[in-house]
């Protein structure tokens, strides 16, 4: 397969329009059940309000949330695919084009001392894998600050038990509070070394909601964190109630001997991400 550049462009520009304007069907299915669930009145009523403002974006084509994010890009690209320019500039070039077509905040600086802005919210956190194949997928997660401000790092010992584990999470999100608009959807890194355990954490948010993981005993501990940050009382923006977290997934890789890096990535309510393969 033979990707032109206007091709990648045009793919990134319609995914990150795409993410912005429609909230993923796993995040709508999960805020109505939690909508059906939550007793608390002043919860339920948030939610019901969240899941009229994914309604309107829709429907009218605006942004679910003011902050349209920095825009990570996970890339695959099949052995086989031969692209005929440069891929990441190409990748921005979309990013360019759909912040100013769909009228999206531009947030990115230049320089995080010098802090002026790009005006184009270029440009992204790109991430390639090379894997087999003649095909080539392309995810965008345009991540808002006000949650990925509020993640964290364990640089954990090897001793680490599954309680320690579980202990760092919770801590995370009790430490978040309701900083970072709840429910929130928690992404977990386990493992590699600090770098890879934040790349995975960040991944594990493109995950659907009831994936928690690839590995029994990790999804044990995934629905252990959501059953005791269900019961912290933070509730949907802060107001209290049993809705503190719509979904927990994690992925794990192999590590060094003497450590256990722990990665935990924090989304808001508007978990923002769409992908297409050619």
């Amino acid at each position: 397969m033979n990707l032109s550049e206007e091709q990648i462009i045009s793919i990134v520009k319609e995914l990150c329009l795409k993410a912005n304007f429609n909230l993923r069907k796993d995040i709508c299915l999960a805020l109505k059940k939690a909508y059906l669930n939550e007793k608390n009145s002043k919860a339920k009523y948030i939610l019901e309000i969240l899941i009229e403002n994914y309604k309107i974006a829709k429907e009218e084509r605006i942004p679910i949330c003011q902050d349209t994010g920095l825009v990570v890009v996970f890339v695959e690209i099949g052995q086989d695919v031969k692209i005929k320019c440069n891929l990441g500039n190409a990748i921005n070039k979309g990013i360019k084009e759909a912040y100013k077509e769909g009228f999206l905040r531009k947030s990115i600086v230049s320089d995080p001392i010098i802090r002026k802005n790009t005006n184009t919210n270029t440009p992204g956190v790109i991430y390639y894998n090379i894997v087999k194949g003649n095909k080539l997928k392309i995810q965008v997660l345009p991540k808002g600050f006000g949650s990925e401000n509020k993640s964290k790092v364990f640089m954990l010992n090897p001793t680490a038990t599954n309680e320690d584990i579980i202990h760092s999470v919770i801590s995370s999100i009790k430490s978040t509070g309701p900083d970072a608009c709840p429910p929130y959807i928690v992404g977990i890194g386990i493992g590699g070394d600090l770098s890879k355990a934040v790349y995975l954490s960040k991944y594990a948010l493109l995950h659907p909601i009831g994936f928690w993981s690839d590995k029994s005993h990790l999804k044990n501990i995934a629905k252990k964190i959501f059953k005791l940050g269900n019961k912290l009382n933070i509730g949907p923006l802060g107001v209290g109630g049993k809705t503190t977290l719509l979904g927990v997934n994690i992925l794990s890789y192999p590590t060094h001997i003497a450590g256990l890096p722990l990665a935990v990535n924090i989304s808001c309510h508007a978990l923002r991400s769409a992908e297409k393969t050619l």
